[in-house]
């Protein structure tokens, strides 16, 4: 039989249906002669993503001691707590978003643009779709690429447990795309109000946003000051104390429930001051076109409605040949992060699930966990290639802060002074809640690019309007 080189290129193989394998891969750099660089993949660009990619490729990528791509199916990225600013239009995207492909060519590692649709174990070949542009037109083919190591942190989705009428009637917060939608509704809606000429109609104007967690509540009172600077240029005709109406739909007892029950008050009677409608207890039973249903016969009319309640892994992960999930479609992980069937595999983030030796509850769905794991199988994979044991990931939970934008900021610092929690609110919450994004921004770029880009913000700030108007 004649072998040829094509033969011995395990990249040139034909993979079933798909595609071959992008042409850049086969002319990946060697390490040494006759020796192929270990190739790490990282599926998903979130915080956590981003940050490993980030670092690996800084320290492997840029030595030649690695091959690190990103797979990642958008072409920016924005801190995800960052959303609900996006949505109700405090925050311009532009001025945020991150280009993968800059970051890459800054930082010695690979994207590739595509969405995850499958794995080969086998083969160690994670499984592209194909992308499409806006028009319909093919962007990029069905492919797949090999991994020695991989790494899955394609975090979440909201989770609205079948209740009728969710996906028909509601936005999720779950990416950029989303969080423009929404506001670009919210500014029609008021557009709409204003040109009409019969009266706003009950209703018209009211949101109803179900889930309570931080992403809820946060939401609640960025719209409230939001709303009311879109009325203040010109929409004279619509009366914000009156028309508008904000309503936020808990299941459970209390409010932000990742917070002490005391600064969870605190909290629930700020909003209430705003004079936002929140219900507590409250269990959703059916989103129609034009308002929420309530389990007790309460109707809550409603012009837009948001689902920020539970989270739940993304359907893929339900498939990817044999990989373990939990009851939520999350990966299963060990204490190292390997998922259990597969040790070359990773989990990280909002798309995994480790319960610690010693809890009951899973790690949380938090940027400061997504950090921590990122940081983690930074460290682990350094070990790997050295062929030095793993050690097991240990979660600190540093508290939780929620931020009622310009009003106040509340939250618990946990282990701040001798092991003990500590309460914060107002002007000193804020600051260390803005501090986090610090944190992940200095973690992509260092803090002489976070520095600069800071006071250029601070700048154009003072020659554009206060909320996005488009």
């Amino acid at each position: 039989m004649t072998t040829t080189l094509a033969s011995l290129d395990p990249e040139a193989q034909p993979r079933r249906t798909l595609a071959q394998p992008d042409n850049e891969l086969r002319a990946r750099p060697k390490a040494d002669a006759g020796r192929c660089l270990h190739r790490i993949v990282v599926v998903g660009g979130g915080a956590g993503g981003l940050e490993l990619v980030t670092r690996l490729g800084d320290k492997l990528g840029k030595h030649g001691k690695a091959e690190i791509t990103l797979v990642e199916r958008a072409r920016t990225h924005l801190w995800k707590p960052l959303l609900h600013e996006v949505a109700a239009g405090s925050l311009d995207l532009d001025d945020h978003a991150l280009d993968y492909l800059a970051q890459a060519h800054w930082h010695h590692f690979r994207y590739r643009v595509g969405e995850m649709i499958g794995l080969d174990r086998v083969g160690k070949r994670v499984l592209l779709a194909a992308s499409y542009d806006e028009e319909g037109r093919q962007v990029t083919p069905e492919r797949s690429f090999p991994y020695d190591t991989l790494v899955i942190a394609i975090g979440c989705r909201s989770n609205d447990f079948g209740t009728p009428g969710a996906k028909e009637y509601t936005i999720s917060l779950d990416n950029p795309e989303q969080a423009k939608r929404f506001n670009r509704r919210l500014i029609n809606a008021c557009l709409r109000a204003h040109t009409q000429h019969e009266p706003v109609r009950p209703g018209q104007l009211h949101v109803a946003i179900i889930g309570a967690g931080a992403t809820g509540t946060e939401l609640s009172a960025e719209l409230h000051r939001t709303a009311r600077s879109v009325i203040a240029y010109g929409l004279d005709r619509i009366d914000p104390e009156k028309d508008i109406k904000i309503t936020l739909i808990e299941a459970a007892d209390r409010i932000v429930p990742a917070l002490p029950s005391r600064l969870s008050e605190t909290t629930l009677q700020l909003l209430r001051q705003l004079g936002v409608d929140v219900r507590v207890n409250a269990r959703v039973t059916e989103v129609r076109v034009d308002g929420v249903q309530l389990a007790d016969g309460t109707f809550v009319p409603s012009e837009l409605v948001v689902w920020a309640a539970g989270v739940r892994g993304h359907d893929v992960l339900t498939s990817l040949d044999g990989l373990e999930v939990s009851r939520s479609n999350q990966l299963v992980v060990t204490p190292t992060l390997q998922t259990t069937r597969d040790p070359v595999i990773f989990a990280i983030g909002d798309c995994s699930y480790l319960v610690p030796e010693g809890h009951e509850r899973p790690l949380p769905p938090r940027a400061q966990t997504a950090h921590q794991q990122a940081s983690y199988v930074f460290r682990q994979v350094r070990r790997l290639l050295k062929g030095e044991p793993l050690q097991p990931f240990v979660y600190r939970d540093f508290g939780s802060l929620v931020s009622l934008g310009e009003y106040s900021t509340v939250g618990s610092l946990m282990g701040f002074i001798a092991g003990k929690g500590m309460m914060v609110e107002g002007y000193f919450a804020r600051l260390m809640y803005r501090s986090l994004y610090k944190m992940h921004e200095t973690a992509l770029h260092g803090w002489p690019k976070v520095i600069l880009a800071s006071l250029a913000r601070g700048i154009s700030q003072r020659t554009e309007p206060h909320v996005k108007l488009h």
